[in-house]
């Protein structure tokens, strides 16, 4: 992979899930066997990606932790005879290199970008945000399809994107492609969390980007807005007012996001990576059953 490098931001407080995250970080609820963080991680790794930078904040030392190193706990699983769990820590050994810089004000998602400038200088790079997956168990390869279509077109960006229900556009930045949108498509515009009467499609950003290091100085330029945040997807408006190229791919068919922002999407997100546990999967999907037929 050409695009060694992957920023993901982590700095968010996850209001949306109090208490819950009072003095957990969201990155870090479990989401079946692991949690959400290690999944996107995972994703990146099978992407190729070698050196990953979390733009971090307070109360977020435990996804440090969680990806160090922890030799007393392997020395204590193997003097008392637990070889058997070692397994479940072989992603402390993949081939990826950990790296943090904070956040120092909560400035939004274009803001934790500009953090990342001085360790990405001018290399391209790759953004996944860190309460977000696609797919479970690194099963996608949105992020290869992405850096293959970067570097064959010359863009400015590449930006993943999944349908959504109509009435669901409000929450998210929207596509206004140029011309028919296939697979893949070039942006003509991108409009953030528009009504449903003025959205352009029902195309969502999918929290997976591909951009050139120009991006940095979009993002000095771009106006703060509301609660003085830098939006990236202004940034991106301003790459394409200067008629820069960007580029939108679209999740394929088995490439479902999983957003853990609220309990909603953190309970079905739950939930489906239970049911694919391949030990347990079976026993839940009987309880849910059981459950759901009792209710009935």
């Amino acid at each position: 992979m050409s695009i060694p490098i992957a920023v993901v931001p982590v700095a968010g407080r996850g209001t949306r899930l109090l208490p819950l995250t009072k003095s957990q970080p969201k990155e870090m609820l479990p989401l079946g066997r692991k949690p959400t963080v290690q999944h996107v991680v995972q994703e990146l790794v099978q992407s190729g990606v070698e050196q990953i930078l979390f733009i971090t904040g307070p109360g977020k030392a435990a996804i440090e932790n969680h990806f160090d190193i922890d030799t007393d706990l392997i020395t204590s699983l193997r003097e008392n005879g637990k070889e058997d769990l070692l397994g479940e820590l072989d992603f402390e050994r993949a081939p990826v290199q950990y790296y943090y810089s904070r956040q120092r004000r909560q400035l939004g998602l274009g803001h934790a970008i500009l953090c990342a400038e001085a360790f990405v200088g001018n290399q391209p790079f790759l953004v996944a945000l860190g309460d977000s997956l696609i797919g479970l168990d690194a099963t996608s390869t949105i992020c290869q399809r992405m850096v293959t279509e970067f570097e064959s077109s010359g863009a400015e960006a590449v930006i993943a994107f999944q349908e959504v229900p109509r009435e669901d556009v409000v929450h998210y930045g929207i596509a206004k492609p140029r011309g028919m949108a296939g697979d893949v498509f070039e942006l003509q515009d991108l409009i953030e969390k528009p009504s449903v009467d003025e959205a352009p499609s029902n195309l969502a950003v999918a929290a997976r980007y591909i951009c050139q290091p120009t991006i940095f100085e979009m993002l000095k330029r771009t106006q703060p807005g509301k609660g003085g945040e830098i939006q990236l997807t202004d940034a991106f408006r301003l790459v394409l007012g200067q008629g820069g190229r960007i580029l939108g791919l679209r999740l394929g068919p088995n490439e479902h996001r999983y957003d853990v922002g609220n309990f909603a999407s953190y309970y079905q997100a739950f939930i489906e990576s239970a049911f694919s546990d391949p030990q347990c999967g079976g026993e839940v999907r009987r309880f849910v059953k059981e459950l759901i037929e009792s209710e009935a």
